[in-house]
């Protein structure tokens, strides 16, 4: 692709909404101890669905790199940002992979980790944002290449699979919980109710 593709494809739509998205998506990520586990969790379920899609639009091409690009979360941030992840969803963080290279030949069931899956692309996609604020259009475009490269082949997978367990640490939790079967549940609510309910209830006047 001529230099003069390339430009144009960085400051394309697709690219534009994937950077605005996966921004968010840090910024996120950065403020989750000030979130409700609850509300965290919420908006999680959300947002990695919104950024595998726009991850997935992006247009494939080729790039040749002469360098390796900078890279700017520190062990410390990636650390700190898992812990923060961790901090909302606990014990049950952890979770049955379906999806590891090699899995077949394992004994047991192998774990993964919703933190730090989450982090993982958190890291991905902090690193292209970064990138992307040189506003130097050879780093842009490098930045661009490695991470939909990363994301056909590492994270991309990583962000469904966590999904999934996400998912269910969410509405496994809502099902369990009884304090929500007594106060407020409307599923209580319909349990007390005589079992012809339905049909008084929905009975034709006149009949």
């Amino acid at each position: 692709m001529s230099d003069e593709g390339l430009n144009s494809l960085v400051y394309s739509k697709n690219v534009i909404e994937l950077i605005t998205v996966a921004n968010e998506f840090c910024s996120f990520l950065e403020r989750a101890d000030e979130m409700e586990s609850a509300d965290f969790l919420s908006r999680l379920q959300k947002m990695l669905p919104l950024l595998y899609l726009k991850a997935s639009l992006l247009p494939k091409f080729e790039f040749e790199a002469d360098d390796d690009l900078e890279k700017y979360v520190t062990e410390v941030e990636y650390n700190l940002i898992q812990q923060k992840i961790l901090a909302h969803t606990g014990a049950g963080d952890d979770y049955q992979e379906v999806f590891i290279p090699g899995m077949q030949f394992s004994e047991s069931a192998l774990t993964s980790s919703i933190a730090e899956n989450v982090a993982d692309v958190y890291q991905d996609m902090k690193d292209l944002i970064m990138s992307f604020r040189t506003m130097n259009d050879e780093v842009m475009e490098q930045a661009l290449w490695e991470s939909q490269s990363n994301f056909a082949q590492v994270w991309g997978q990583k962000l469904v699979n966590c999904l999934r367990a996400v998912h269910n640490l969410i509405y496994s939790e809502n099902n369990t919980d009884e304090d929500s079967l007594q106060e407020g549940n409307p599923n209580n609510e319909l349990k007390n109710k005589n079992p012809d309910w339905l049909n008084d209830r929905f009975s034709f006047q006149g009949e």
